[in-house]
């Protein structure tokens, strides 16, 4: 059997998985991503559907919320093996955004970032706060020498270009000033975002809501980000988002976004 050239690396938020296996598992049998990182579970641990993955070909580890959050990883062929669960720096935090593991030899850290409405406000100030400590856990994961990476629902809008109408979300927590330098002093540390290095000026969503047949309309926001460090991003074969998901039947408002990599 020739050896596969390339390694294909997604992030997914399900909004909700157990209304969305059904989609989950097609796509996974359509694509056959090999690294995907899942947000909003909005499930427990033990309602984790492990057994239906496991029978799609995919090894799970995840952290799970009861209505809320959740996020997992998901090794086609491999067992991810567990780095970390939960950011560091805020013991009481007990909202389950973040969980890491190397799989197929890339440490990964899968990430739902708080969304941060209504701003200003507690909410706001909780979403300014953990991207401080995202900040500080992605220095240590950037310089490593080997291929480590940070995808999911980061919950910010980068720049006008990655909304379909900025004037309509300017009082949006996902689109403020301070959210956006966050995310740049983000990148500053090294990191690609793999979807802006590849489509550059040219539009691409990976969000639109369930109004006004906005994904019918292609009328979306790009929120859900890869972001590779330096031994990794040298590796960029392509990328891409599967906006057919979105337009499936019961769908969640997120389609999955993806960067094939070379081996």
């Amino acid at each position: 059997m020739a050896r596969k050239k390339t390694l294909k690396l997604a992030t997914f938020n399900v909004n909700g998985i157990g209304t969305r296996l059904p989609n989950l598992l097609a796509w996974l049998a359509h694509e056959a991503p090999d690294i995907v990182a899942l947000q909003e579970l909005k499930a427990t641990d033990a309602a984790f559907p492990a057994a239906e993955l496991e029978a799609a070909g995919y090894g799970a580890i995840w952290h799970g919320q009861r209505a809320w959050n959740g996020v997992a990883l998901l090794g086609r062929g491999v067992e991810p093996v567990e780095s970390r669960r939960g950011l560091p720096g805020d013991p009481d935090d007990a909202q389950s955004r973040y969980i890491e593991a190397a799989v197929h030899g890339i440490i990964v850290g899968a990430l739902y970032l708080p969304n941060g409405n209504p701003q200003p406000g507690p909410k706001f100030d909780y979403k300014l706060a953990w991207m401080q400590r995202l900040h500080r856990h992605a220095k240590s994961l950037v310089d490593l020498a080997h291929p480590a990476a940070l995808v999911g629902d980061f919950n910010v809008i980068p720049t006008d270009n990655d909304v379909y109408d900025a004037k309509a979300w300017k009082k949006d927590a996902l689109i403020q000033p301070e959210v956006r330098e966050a995310y740049v002093a983000l990148l500053k540390q090294g990191w690609t975002d793999a979807l802006a290095e590849v489509f550059d000026d040219e539009q691409v969503f990976t969000f639109w809501d369930h109004f006004r047949q906005h994904a019918e309309r292609d009328r979306g926001l790009r929120i859900d980000h890869l972001l590779l460090n330096p031994v990794l991003a040298e590796r960029i074969e392509s990328v891409g988002v599967d906006r057919w998901v979105r337009l499936e039947p019961r769908a969640s408002d997120h389609a999955p976004t993806w960067a094939e990599l070379r081996v």
